[in-house]
C-alpha cells in the first residue's frame, strides 16, 4: 500500500492528517495555519489561527476577534508530533512560507511571494524539502520584472511633473502590501503622502505591530482638496471610478500590478500610467526558487499551472497541478482573465467565475 502524504489537497484546504491542521484553509476549521493576511489565505470562521507575528494586528483587524497564536520565523510549534515552522516568503510583510515536517519528511507550503528584496518585507528564503507546494501567479516567460528602483524612479518622475502640471496624483495598488511598498519608496521630497481610508487602516495595523512606515495623513471630509493636489494619494483598487476618487479631478492615476505587462491592462483599468510592480514572483524567481528547495516534486496551486505545470515537467522537475481557491491580490483586484498569448488564466486554481474586487 502507497504511503499516505504528510499533506493531502482536500475540499477545505490543504491538510495535514497526522497534525490535524490545515494551511490557509477556505472553510472553517479548528485548526488553520495562515501564510499571510490576504483574503484568499486568510478566512474567518476557524477555531485557532497559527502566524507570523506581523501578520497578528492586520488579521485581527481584517477577521475581528479569533484565537490567533504567533510566531518568530524560524521558531517550531508542535502539533501531534508535527513540526511546523515559518520562514520569509517575501510577499507582504509577515508573509510566511510553511514547513511541516515528520518522521524525517518535509514539506513546503510557498503561499504567495517574491524573490526580490523590497525593503519592507523579509526577503524570501528558500527551504530545502522534499515536496514544495508553489504559487505560479505569473509563470509565463513574458513576466520578468524589471528592479523596482527603476520602477520607483519612473513613479517618482510621474508624481514630480503632475505637481509641476497642477494634478493630483492617485497610485492605486492593493492595501496590504502593495500599498506599504509604495509608500516605503516614495520621494517624499516631493510632497506628503495622503491616503484612502482602507490603506491606512492596514497602516495602522501595521504600525501597532511595530511596523516603520513613512508618514502618512488619512483624507477625510475636512482635507483641504488643495493640499491633497501637492501630494501624492495611495488609493485601492476598489476606489478605481467612484465619487471618492473623481473629487480629486483634476488628476492623474497611476496602477501598480504585474498585471501591467499584459498589453491592454492599463486601458481596461482606465489608468494614466500602469507601473509594473508585483508582489510575487516572475518567471526566473519561481524556477530559481523551486529549483533552490532541492524539492523531489513540485505541485502548483495558482497562476499558469496548466503551462506551467508543463514546462517544468520538460525540464527535469517531477510537477503536479492542483487546483485550490487561492487567488492573489492582484488577480482577485485587477480580474484578468488570459495572458499575452491568449491563453486563460485562472486566478482561482481553475474557476474563472464569481472573482470579486477585494479592499
Amino acid at each position: 500500500m502507497a504511503k499516505k502524504p504528510l499533506l493531502e489537497f482536500t475540499d477545505r484546504g490543504i491538510y495535514c492528517d497526522k497534525g490535524k491542521f490545515y494551511i490557509d484553509p477556505w472553510k472553517p476549521v479548528d485548526y488553520a495555519v495562515i501564510t499571510h493576511a490576504h483574503a484568499d489565505h486568510a478566512y474567518w470562521g476557524h477555531k485557532h489561527y497559527l502566524a507570523h507575528h506581523l501578520s497578528k494586528e492586520v488579521l485581527l483587524y481584517r477577521l475581528g476577534e479569533i484565537q490567533l497564536q504567533t510566531v518568530e520565523y524560524g521558531e517550531t510549534v508542535m502539533k501531534n508530533g508535527v513540526e511546523i515552522s515559518l520562514y520569509p516568503a517575501g510577499h507582504v510583510i509577515g508573509s510566511a512560507q510553511i514547513r511541516v515536517a515528520y518522521q524525517g519528511e518535509v514539506w513546503v507550503v510557498s503561499g504567495d511571494y517574491k524573490t526580490e528584496d523590497d525593503g519592507i518585507s523579509t526577503p524570501f528564503e528558500p527551504v530545502k524539502c522534499h515536496h514544495f507546494i508553489s504559487e505560479c501567479t505569473f509563470g509565463m516567460p513574458v513576466y520578468q520584472w524589471k528592479p523596482q528602483v527603476q520602477i520607483f524612479d519612473e513613479v517618482n518622475n510621474w508624481w514630480r511633473n503632475n505637481v509641476n502640471n497642477g494634478l493630483a496624483t492617485v497610485i492605486v495598488g492593493y492595501s496590504l502590501g502593495k500599498a506599504q511598498r509604495i509608500l516605503q519608496n516614495l520621494d517624499l521630497s516631493i510632497g506628503k503622502v495622503y491616503t484612502h481610508g482602507v490603506i491606512e487602516n492596514t497602516n495602522e495595523a501595521l504600525r501597532r505591530n511595530g511596523v516603520i512606515l513613512n508618514p502618512t495623513e488619512r483624507i477625510t471630509q475636512d482635507t483641504p482638496k488643495d493640499e491633497v493636489r501637492k501630494g501624492i494619494i495611495i488609493a485601492p483598487p476598489s476606489s478605481v471610478g467612484t465619487p471618492w476618487m473623481r473629487k480629486f479631478q483634476p488628476y492623474s492615476f497611476g496602477y501598480c500590478s504585474g498585471w501591467m505587462a499584459i498589453r491592454g491592462a492599463k486601458r481596461r483599468r482606465a489608468a494614466d500610467r500602469g507601473f509594473i510592480l508585483s508582489d510575487h514572483a516572475d518567471w526566473d524567481g519561481l524556477i530559481s526558487a523551486i529549483d533552490a528547495t532541492g524539492c523531489e516534486k513540485v505541485y502548483l496551486t495558482h497562476g499558469y499551472t496548466a503551462s506551467f505545470t508543463r514546462y517544468l515537467n520538460e525540464i527535469g522537475f517531477d510537477a503536479h497541478e492542483v487546483h485550490t481557491l487561492y487567488g492573489d491580490d492582484e488577480a482577485l483586484e485587477t480580474v484578468p482573465t488570459e495572458g499575452p498569448d491568449g491563453q486563460k488564466v485562472s486566478p482561482l486554481g481553475g474557476d474563472l467565475e464569481g472573482v470579486e474586487a477585494t479592499s
